[in-house]
């Protein structure tokens, strides 16, 4: 049975007086941080997923997210404001559903809106009158009109006046330590002004800064346009490596130097490759989008091109510094330093050190990695490595032909890999400090 409709002014009242329940669909990098924004802002808050694992180490006050601490999982349960649930029933009590979930690419690098198709449908299977949906999962401008509202009006509710709905872009990144969820403008569309409404006022009583625009599309786009932003600079900084190295110059010290300009540039780092749920995939939604309008996005499909091949590149540097010691890449001892796609974090997603680790057994070398924050690795939805974390001690480092630094954590000691390795291959410039000689040590 339905509850009555909550309308606009009553929903407004509930976020005033703190009485609104947050559901949030979703427990990982995106929606734990999000959870745990609410509670903090006062709100009862409830933690959806359908990882029954996941549930359980929420219930008990733990935590499976490296910068998100058990002590701050403890902290929301013992404030009696957040509980975790499995069960799609506990969704009807909620004001707002907030939609946290994967939007990964398929094989042919199409949009898999899985996750959020069968998420939305679970919404609409206990959608109550006057909740407010909101999507925060990155997409194209487009989705929540239609695919999203269909399945929710299935229900026989009808978007903008039954029940709100609006879009409001994740701008997660893991690790950062000057921003968090509650200090980072929060974008917010919605379908029509009541939700925009709504939803722009939920956002405000825990966030410090909301952002409202004119619609669903306006925010889609607008999450769109920052990663392929990040995208097409980071592989204008990747070719100029790979032309720079030609041409005997380094590149991270041309960047040093051409970010003393105080205006007019914002410098940006060459890698191994793209990590990370949003920059490696965002801009393939907009330009599947694209071809809908007949319109070829020539610039961003360039720039995934060159930022997808650089695995390969530095696959080409492992190969020539084996060869300084008359090794091939067959049969060879591979060390490779950093799993996760960013440095100090343990999130694995989309890390060009899982692409690395197959393309260097794909050629018939012995691999192995390390992170301190990965003690072994998991299954994913296109990988399984089924590896565990050696470790990295001096004695252990000498019995490989190569070290591969993917990743630079700040744990490391560089000074003792670079001092005890055969051979090291940077592709993070994380040697750069190192002190005395480094003729082992090839840039990549």
């Amino acid at each position: 049975m339905r509850r009555p409709l909550l309308t606009d002014k009553e929903f407004l009242a509930r976020v005033e007086g703190k009485t609104a329940r947050v559901g949030i669909l979703g427990m990982g990098y995106v929606g734990l941080p999000l959870a745990r924004t609410f509670c903090s802002a006062g709100f009862q808050t409830l933690g959806f997923d359908i990882d029954p694992r996941k549930i359980q180490m929420l219930n008990a006050g733990k935590s499976y997210i490296k910068h998100i601490p058990s002590c701050a999982v403890k902290k929301m349960r013992s404030s009696g404001l957040f509980s975790a649930s499995s069960q799609p029933k506990d969704l009807r009590k909620c004001d707002a559903l907030l939609i946290c979930v994967p939007t990964p690419l398929s094989k042919m690098r199409d949009p898999d809106m899985t996750y959020v198709i069968k998420t939305t449908e679970t919404v609409a299977g206990q959608l109550q009158r006057g909740q407010l949906v909101t999507l925060e999962s990155t997409t194209y401008p487009g989705t929540t009109r239609e695919l999203l509202k269909p399945i929710l009006e299935s229900s026989g509710l009808k978007a903008g006046k039954d029940f709100f709905l609006a879009y409001s872009p994740e701008r997660e990144d893991p690790g950062r330590e000057d921003f968090t969820t509650e200090t980072i403008t929060k974008v917010v569309g919605g379908h029509d002004p009541r939700s925009i409404k709504v939803a722009t006022a939920l956002y405000r009583s825990a966030i410090a800064a909301v952002a409202p625009v004119s619609s669903c599309e306006v925010a889609e786009a607008a999450k769109i346009v920052e990663n392929v932003y990040r995208s097409v600079n980071i592989a204008m900084v990747n070719e100029l490596k790979m032309l720079f190295e030609r041409m005997n110059i380094d590149v991270w010290e041309v960047i040093e130097a051409a970010k003393t300009k105080p205006f007019g540039f914002q410098a940006f780092y060459p890698g191994p490759g793209l990590g990370g749920h949003c920059i490696p995939i965002d801009p393939f939604y907009l330009t599947w989008k694209a071809r809908q309008f007949n319109m070829p996005t020539r610039f961003i499909e360039l720039a995934g091109e060159i930022n997808t091949a650089m695995p390969e590149y530095v696959i080409e540097h492992v190969a020539r510094a084996l060869n300084e010691s008359r090794k091939s890449l067959k049969g060879s001892r591979i060390l490779v330093l950093g799993l996760a796609y960013k440095k100090n974090i343990d999130d694995i997603r989309e890390s060009p050190s899982i692409e690395l680790i197959e393309l260097l057994k794909e050629r018939g070398a012995k691999v192995d990695y390390n992170d301190p924050y990965i003690p072994s690795t998991h299954k994913q939805r296109e990988h399984d490595l089924r590896m565990k974390s050696v470790p990295i001690t001096a004695s252990n480092l000498k019995k490989y032909d190569c070290v591969v630094i993917s990743t630079e954590h700040d744990a490391y000691d560089y000074d003792m890999i670079v001092r005890n390795a055969v051979a090291v291959v940077d592709t993070r410039n994380a040697c750069a400090k190192v002190k005395g000689g480094k003729k082992n040590v090839f840039k990549a």
